[in-house]
């Protein structure tokens, strides 16, 4: 799983790198597809329940399962990133969002607080706790910097499977759910609204959309529960 993780990484900073005003999203993931086959790993998402693109990419509104197409990104806009890697048997999984040249401050402030509460859920995850521990600092961080947590969708366990027990919701009162033990593998993502926490999912059935049209932003690490503290499984 480190050594997905970090196939995962490495591609993940390889896409920061070419976002940029006037790229397509089809782009980005026609050189995510071709990066996993020179590291012999398959995509996480295309063809998962008939998912038809290797990453999912949500721009500005659109807060997950994005479909790529063909319209340039803008100056301005942001775009969430979400990838996985099946290699050798076992899955990696992260997000990230990423400016689109030169952004509002208060989209900056967005993409800030979204990625410290992954560090605070994170922090969390530490071994002899209760999986709503993560939930309630991702919250915490959240709801204290005046933004709202996405409902909708959760955070999962991750190993020889995509989605495994247990969910992890990125809201919640603490020290509730399973016991976090060493050895358990967590993909833990907030997704958070600049706006109102409703979503809705768009007529593809797949791209979830903030319901009052304000951006979303989106962070996710692939992370060990150790005896040591929780190490993050998808940092280059």
């Amino acid at each position: 799983m480190r050594q997905a993780g970090c196939i995962v990484a490495e591609i993940l900073q390889l896409l920061r790198e070419k976002v940029a005003p006037g790229i397509t999203t089809i782009e980005l993931d026609r050189l995510a597809e071709a990066e996993c086959t020179k590291r012999q790993a398959l995509p996480a998402f295309k063809g998962y329940g008939g998912f038809p693109f290797t990453i999912c990419a949500s721009p500005n509104e659109k807060v997950v399962h994005g479909f790529a197409d063909n319209v340039p990104l803008r100056d301005g806009d942001i775009l969430s990133i979400d990838f996985g890697v099946i290699y050798r048997g076992f899955y990696g999984d992260a997000a990230i969002t990423v400016p689109v040249g030169s952004i509002d401050p208060s989209r900056e402030r967005l993409l800030r607080i979204t990625e410290d509460s992954l560090g605070c859920g994170i922090a969390a995850a530490v071994s002899g706790g209760r999986v709503s521990d993560i939930s309630n600092a991702v919250q915490s961080c959240v709801e204290a910097a005046g933004f709202s947590v996405v409902r909708d969708f959760v955070g999962h366990g991750i190993g020889r499977q995509l989605h495994e027990s247990p969910q992890i919701p990125n809201f919640g009162l603490p020290g509730q759910g399973a016991k976090l033990k060493p050895g358990m593998t967590l993909a833990i993502e907030p997704m958070i609204n600049a706006g109102c926490p409703d979503v809705k999912v768009m007529a593809d059935g797949w791209t979830a959309v903030t319901l009052d049209g304000k951006p979303s932003a989106h962070f996710e690490h692939t992370v060990a529960i150790t005896e040591n503290g929780p190490e993050i499984l998808t940092l280059l």
